[in-house]
């Protein structure tokens, strides 16, 4: 097998067992306590990673297998075989780990003349389409990633750093995209907009209906994100950043993009 194809592999094997690991421990916590909020919410942004990984590795195809298997894991049979109401989120994740599973095996028997569709070239989610700076796209688009992979690796510090870089990004974009001028009357302040602080351009943001109030679940360690970062990016606070923190973050910064692209 050529060696690029077998780094992919290897690449994607890794990715797809942390996917299991996580799956299987919120599925624990939801068959003891289907009303956790914290596990409920933890498993939206655990599908949406999982629907990232089967877009990739089925090539962007929604007729993939891959696809169509993950599609009809939040679904709920009836007697005579109809699509009815969606299944038990407990129930969803063992389908979706089962999916996950099934691609392992795949993967795992793959060689030269087995491909699962999964390639480079598949084409990559455009999540930061209503970005109005398209220089800045690739940018926010390549930092997303990042800031997943920090969250599989359980480098909390970085994923919430990561996710703060993007939400502030994107909310300046959409500042500079509305105008100085029709911001009066929203309390912003005299200056530059790359000039205010990163509470200030979310207030501003949310005054002038650019975004709703998502930011108030922002905890603190995000909110002061740029005051415990050096110049090199570092962190010279000793503040430890909680895997709370660092998904609650992720979690603003979904429904931020929610909010500047109604259409997602």
């Amino acid at each position: 097998m050529d060696q690029s194809l077998r780094s992919q592999i290897e690449i994607y094997l890794s990715h797809l067992n942390v996917l299991i690991q996580r799956g299987s421990s919120l599925r624990e916590t939801l068959e003891n306590d289907p009303s956790n909020q914290q596990a409920i919410a933890a498993t939206r942004a655990w599908q949406e990673d999982c629907g990232v990984t089967i877009n990739q590795l089925s090539g962007g195809s929604k007729a993939h297998w891959l696809a169509r298997a993950f599609s009809e894991s939040f679904l709920m049979r009836s007697a005579g075989g109809q699509a009815a109401e969606g299944a038990p989120p407990d129930e969803i994740v063992r389908r979706l780990i089962a999916v996950l599973e099934q691609a392992v095996r795949t993967l795992t028997q793959m060689d030269d003349g087995a491909i699962v569709s999964a390639s480079t070239q598949a084409p990559a989610p455009h999540r930061f389409d209503f970005v109005h700076n398209l220089e800045l796209r690739p940018v926010v688009e390549q930092a997303y990633a990042d800031s997943r992979l920090a969250m599989e690796q359980e480098q909390y510090d970085v994923a919430l750093r990561t996710s703060c870089g993007i939400l502030e990004a994107i909310v300046t974009d959409a500042l500079e995209h509305k105008g100085l001028g029709t911001l009066g009357g929203s309390d912003a302040p005299a200056g530059k907009i790359a000039d205010w602080s990163f509470e200030t351009r979310l207030a501003v943001a949310e005054a002038a209906g650019l975004i709703r109030g998502g930011c108030a679940r922002l905890p603190a360690a995000a909110r002061t994100y740029r005051d415990s970062s050096d110049g090199d990016g570092g962190r010279h606070s000793k503040t430890i950043i909680s895997e709370r923190d660092a998904r609650l973050t992720g979690q603003v910064l979904h429904v931020v993009m929610r909010d500047l692209d109604p259409g997602r």
